[in-house]
């Protein structure tokens, strides 16, 4: 690898990743994962073991990226995830926000979009890990809670997609009903990647002129139980709550750029 990589090595890079990516998947759907279903006869330390093994393969994701060139990281107060049924808000400026905080924590689960379940490269990982899938309904909510219950570290962007190319964050309110009806208290995550790559709207190979640097920085957990004083209810209290989050990674993401 270059010392200096350039723009051109790390567009190649970039999709050597990638490829790495999806060539890991399918092997892990072919190989590992039924060997699981094969010999992990009890379904929730089947259902551990894959995510630990979706964790070692994220971490090692991340690791060929750094090494290679693409990227460069730093975590601050990873201290705060080593504890067990966190409720995990994040916003997601990148397409690989997911990987990093998957490979990150112990016992990660996540809300993941429907697709991914017939996607030929995740649906092995994805149905094996038994990740929460978005298009559950009314269920959605109650498994999510199910999950934080059984000790899970739950991740969840409240934006519901990437953050859009004009950077305001939008949030929705599925997060804040999670953490008022389950009265979760809130462990937030600011993302920030500079300079800006992988996008909503951006394709892989357009990359920056310079290795990008991520920032992911664990914050003070937000109490819920300020949202439910004096006898307010749980949507009017999801309500205020999503207002509240919505101001907080604005200013949060504004006072980091």
């Amino acid at each position: 690898m270059p010392d200096r990589p350039g723009k051109f090595w790390r567009v190649l890079a970039t999709g050597f990743c990638f490829a790495t990516f999806g060539i890991g998947g399918l092997l892990l759907r072919v190989l590992v994962f039924p060997l699981l279903d094969l010999f992990v006869r009890r379904p929730r330390q089947r259902v551990r073991l894959a995510r630990a093994v979706i964790r070692l393969a994220f971490r090692g994701f991340i690791g060929l990226m750094q090494g290679v060139g693409v990227l460069r990281y730093e975590v601050i107060g990873v201290e705060r995830l080593a504890r067990d049924g966190l409720l995990i808000l994040a916003n997601h400026p990148t397409l690989i926000d997911t990987v990093f905080l998957m490979a990150l924590l112990r016992r990660a689960d996540g809300i993941v979009k429907a697709g991914l379940w017939n996607n030929p490269f995740t649906r092995g990982p994805v149905r094996s890990a038994g990740y929460v899938k978005n298009d559950q309904g009314p269920a959605l909510l109650a498994n999510c809670l199910a999950s934080l219950q059984e000790g899970n570290n739950l991740i969840v962007f409240p934006e519901g997609t990437r953050t859009g190319d004009d950077g305001v964050i939008r949030l929705k309110r599925g997060a804040a009903h999670i953490a008022v009806y389950g009265q979760c208290n809130i462990t937030p995550v600011l993302i920030r990647c500079v300079p800006m790559t992988l996008a909503k709207g951006t394709p892989w190979w357009r990359v920056p002129d310079r290795p990008v640097h991520f920032r992911i920085e664990v914050q003070d957990d937000i109490l819920v139980a300020p949202f439910l004083a004096d006898g307010a209810g749980e949507p009017m209290a999801a309500r205020h709550l999503t207002t509240y989050l919505q101001t907080y990674f604005t200013e949060k993401s504004q006072h980091d750029a």
